[in-house]
């Protein structure tokens, strides 16, 4: 029998090298479980790779997928360390709210101070004639007055320094001291000119006389 290796003319057929197919996917498609790495040296001559099909590159598994699926984490750690990561964020954001609102109000009370201070002088004056009885009741001087007085109130500039409260240097300026008879503590005798608060904030302090005990 002749030997079917041979052809027509005796000679032997040569052998044909198959090529060598190796999956490199990390994840076995049929178990879903990660596979071991093999070694990262190999004999690249007559592999193929094994390209990802239409559709399957939507299915990649990020890291924290890939360490559920080797038991390295579990759902609940994983959704514990998203938890702490939104608190983390959600409390940066609100203390970022407060510190944007706090320099926005002091802002707004910078920048009405600085529009009202150049007001005083002329609240000054009408105080001067209103002591004088130069605002009649029903003058037109007694009405702009009235409207000037209400208009500064609005933005929150208001008068304070009244006679026989005690007296505070924070918010005082002596011009003179007065020792007075029966007086046990520094009062205010007199007030000289008014002062202005804006806010919370001292625009100008009163320059008041104090009666200081004799």
């Amino acid at each position: 029998m002749a030997d079917k290796n041979r052809d027509g003319h005796g000679s032997e057929e040569p052998e044909r090298e198959e090529p060598i197919i190796r999956d490199k996917r990390r994840i076995d498609p049929e178990t879903g479980k990660v596979r071991e790495p093999q070694g990262e040296e190999h004999d690249l001559a007559h592999e193929e790779l094994v390209d990802v099909g239409p559709g399957e590159e939507e299915s990649v598994l990020s890291d924290d997928d890939l360490d559920i699926l080797s038991g390295q984490t579990t759902a609940d750690q994983l959704a514990a360390e998203r938890l702490a990561d939104l608190q983390r964020v959600t409390a940066e954001y609100a203390n970022y709210r407060k510190r944007t609102e706090a320099n926005r109000e002091i802002e707004r009370e910078r920048a009405i101070g600085d529009a009202v201070k150049g007001l005083i002088p002329v609240l000054d004056d009408v105080e001067r004639a209103d002591k004088h009885g130069d605002l009649a009741e029903g003058s037109a001087f007694a009405t702009i007055a009235a409207k000037l007085r209400t208009a500064v109130e609005r933005l929150g500039l208001t008068p304070y320094g009244e006679k026989g409260e005690p007296f505070d240097p924070q918010v005082h300026e002596a011009i003179f001291q007065q020792p007075t008879p029966g007086v046990t503590s520094d009062t205010v005798a007199e007030v000289v000119e008014t002062g202005y608060r804006l806010g919370s904030t001292v625009v100008r302090v009163a320059k008041v006389v104090v009666a200081t005990p004799a």
